[in-house]
């Protein structure tokens, strides 16, 4: 359902220009090149990159109908090469088999999506096998990430980031969608602000799901890891662990703090060794209610059995009626708070935005 109120706090805050987002920007070796301009895969035909990250490329191209339509190419940075005007990417005889093991990952993620309709998860029209690799195909969506937005939220200095309407309402809509995903025996493993996506019709959409990076984060020896920190739940970081839906529910979590704070939590193993999240959320206890707070931390338990076990618990509280509770900070509160910030050596605001190395997404 649209939120006219949600819309225009959006629109009042464009989307950031590329020297804003530059020093969001990973440092890397290079990746495989993509696709020439006017390749054919499939029935389609390559109009540009769209985007690229460390497990494919999304492109804009052109069905025979003339439909545009968003293309993401599998292919894992930390596995294959390709030069640049080739097709075909190359792979390494060592990493033959993980590579067909994320493959595989890969099309099922595909075939699996293309089952689920529903406004709020990324439309597959269609998936295929072509070039050594997979191709999944999609509803191309005109607008922003919410990632943009918060970047930009952030630049203007206000004491909130969203208000708290825009919040719930944003995500009461990713909520839905998501418990359709989970109906369907999936788990999205990669939500974070880069991959919730604001349309230019004002619908909140999860894209990017990270089923077979997370099968290539597990099987492979990486040096760098392949789920964002600060979004990934702490047994994301083990490879005995069991995930659920509540992996998922951590990083709705993760999102909302960064809905209010303007940058991401700390990541898990971080907060395992010394948990500065209730200090950073208590600076925004006279800003956001009481309630939203107290959602924040439940979703970002460390234990896994603390956190709602379903999407329909937490949809249950954060749709929760009644009048709000916005508890203001004490005197002692805010002494207490300049006291840690100036041992902190930060001044004000001991809660930086991001450090090196790590991105808001």
């Amino acid at each position: 359902m649209k939120n006219p109120q949600r819309k225009d706090e959006f629109e009042n805050n464009p989307v950031p220009t590329q020297s804003a987002l530059r020093s969001f920007k990973n440092m890397s070796k290079a990746k495989p090149s993509p696709l020439p301009p006017d390749t054919l895969v499939g029935e389609y035909r390559i109009v540009r990159r769209v985007a690229a990250g460390g497990f494919g490329v999304v492109y804009l191209a052109m069905g025979s109908d003339g439909q545009q339509v968003a293309i993401k190419e599998y292919l894992p940075a930390s596995l294959v090469t390709r030069a640049p005007g080739a097709v075909i990417p190359t792979v390494q005889s060592d990493k033959l088999s993980l590579y067909r093991l994320g493959l595989k990952s890969f099309f099922e993620e595909g075939r699996s999506l293309a089952q689920i309709s529903h406004p709020s998860v990324v439309s597959v029209m269609n998936f295929f096998r072509e070039n050594e690799t997979v191709y999944m195909v999609m509803n191309y969506l005109e607008g922003a990430s919410l990632q943009d937005y918060i970047i930009t939220a952030r630049e203007l200095k206000r004491p909130k980031v969203f208000r708290e309407s825009t919040i719930r309402s944003l995500f009461d809509e990713i909520l839905r969608g998501l418990r359709i995903v989970h109906q369907h025996k999936m788990l999205h493993l990669d939500i974070k602000p880069a991959n919730i996506f604001i349309s230019d019709d004002d619908k909140a959409v999860l894209i990017d799901f990270g089923a077979a990076r997370e099968v290539l984060s597990k099987e492979g020896n990486f040096i760098r890891p392949m789920y964002t920190p600060g979004f990934a739940a702490p047994e994301m970081y083990r490879r005995d662990s069991s995930m659920g839906p509540w992996t998922d529910i951590y990083a709705i979590g993760a999102c909302i703090y960064a809905c209010m704070l303007g940058f991401p939590p700390a990541e898990a193993p971080q907060r395992a060794s010394g948990d500065r999240m209730a200090v950073a959320l208590k600076r925004m206890q006279s800003v956001y209610s009481d309630n939203l707070m107290e959602v924040v931390h439940w979703c970002m338990a460390l234990d896994p059995l603390a956190r709602p076990q379903s999407v329909f618990a937490l949809q249950k509280e954060l749709n929760k009626g009644g009048s709000r509770r916005y508890t203001k900070l004490s005197v002692g509160d805010k002494v207490r708070m300049q006291l840690g910030a100036m041992g902190t050596g930060k001044g004000k605001t001991a809660a930086s935005p991001l450090g090196p190395g790590t991105k808001l997404k």
